[in-house]
């Protein structure tokens, strides 16, 4: 119901438009009952079967779903069990449900790219042949997604010959094979590191990343490498040096920069990443603080510097909070300059 009202904007309360327990009678099959029929346009245009939550969304539970596709006019279903959402159509068969959805989300965990899709569908601006049009494409870009995670996480034996044929010419016999289940996992595994170290580069622009520890430091693209490297083959695990700069960490750094970016140049500003703290300081100088990030327990802090140079913690919940703390940003990196 929330769903249907709050995301999809239709009244609950008017039968004109949502119909809970809808009945169409079905051959021999007499009082069935879906749990809700969406109506646009006076006709039926999606169908919604609930489940309880938790319950696994197996399509072989929905028999009554793929029966009152075939009679009415619907060509939308969902079969849903409060955080699991499964949206269906007819691309194999006309009239027939599919068996795999052609768009799935979890609340709970909600992928930023259905929100388009799902608008497709609310009551303002219902749009029955958009939605049709791509359903195709986000079905299989759906299922070639997770096939490729599968592949990434556990790579099976004709993934690797296929990626191995790439690069080899000689027959795949067995050493051959022992040989390439190795090196293909470690080649994703950097593949992967590359594109996140591709990413921290974007996001910290031509800075130079860097950490440091109280014997020695480690800076510019080959720190950027180590950490993303790391993070990929022990995402659980601290570094050698016990430091472990998170992509949290470099959001609330960015945060910093461009609040301070009013008072100096944004290529003044620097971070260094401790076993200790995250620091964020004016011309990479350790005498410049402008804040630190505490961010190593469970509790997030951020430290805040008076013209003494003294540090006072503040805590923080999410990252935007660090917004409450803009004019003593401001105020600390202008007092450097």
């Amino acid at each position: 119901m929330p769903f249907i009202s709050l995301v999809l904007g239709y009244d609950v309360f008017n039968p004109n438009e949502v119909v809970p327990e809808y009945t169409a009678d079905i051959g021999t099959k007499k009082g069935e009952k879906i749990d809700y029929a969406i109506i646009k346009d006076d006709v039926v245009q999606i169908l919604v079967e609930c489940k309880k939550i938790g319950e696994d969304l197996n399509i072989n539970h929905a028999s009554q779903l793929f029966r009152y596709f075939a009679v009415t006019n619907a060509r939308i279903a969902i079969l849903t069990n409060g955080d699991e959402y499964k949206f269906f159509t007819d691309l194999e068969k006309p009239n027939r449900m599919d068996e795999k959805p052609f768009l799935r989300f979890q609340v709970s965990d909600l992928d930023p790219v259905v929100i388009p899709e799902l608008n497709k569908l609310t009551k303002e601006v219902f749009d029955l042949d958009s939605v049709l049009n791509a359903a195709e494409e986000l079905k299989y870009v759906g299922e070639l997604k997770r096939a490729l995670a599968a592949q990434f996480k556990a790579p099976d034996d004709d993934w690797i010959k296929m990626v191995a044929s790439r690069v080899y010419d000689g027959s795949f016999t067995q050493k051959v094979r022992d040989l390439f289940s190795g090196l293909v996992p470690k080649a994703m595994k950097q593949f992967l590191a590359d594109q996140v170290n591709d990413r921290l580069k974007a996001a910290l622009g031509s800075q130079a990343y860097q950490t440091e520890s109280d014997d020695a430091s480690v800076s510019g693209p080959a720190a950027s490498a180590n950490v993303a490297q790391a993070s990929v083959d022990h995402p659980d695990e601290k570094s050698d040096k016990g430091i472990e700069t998170t992509l949290e960490e470099i959001e609330a750094y960015q945060i910093v920069r461009a609040i301070v970016c009013s008072e100096v140049s944004p290529a003044r500003i620097a971070q260094r990443d401790t076993k200790s703290y995250f620091g964020i300081l004016l011309d990479d100088n350790n005498r410049k603080p402008i804040a630190r990030l505490h961010f190593n327990t469970g509790q997030k802090y951020i430290g805040l510097f008076d013209t003494e140079k003294n540090e006072t913690r503040e805590t923080i919940d999410t990252l935007d909070e660090i917004y409450k703390f803009a004019d003593q940003l401001r105020a600390t990196a202008h007092f450097y300059d």
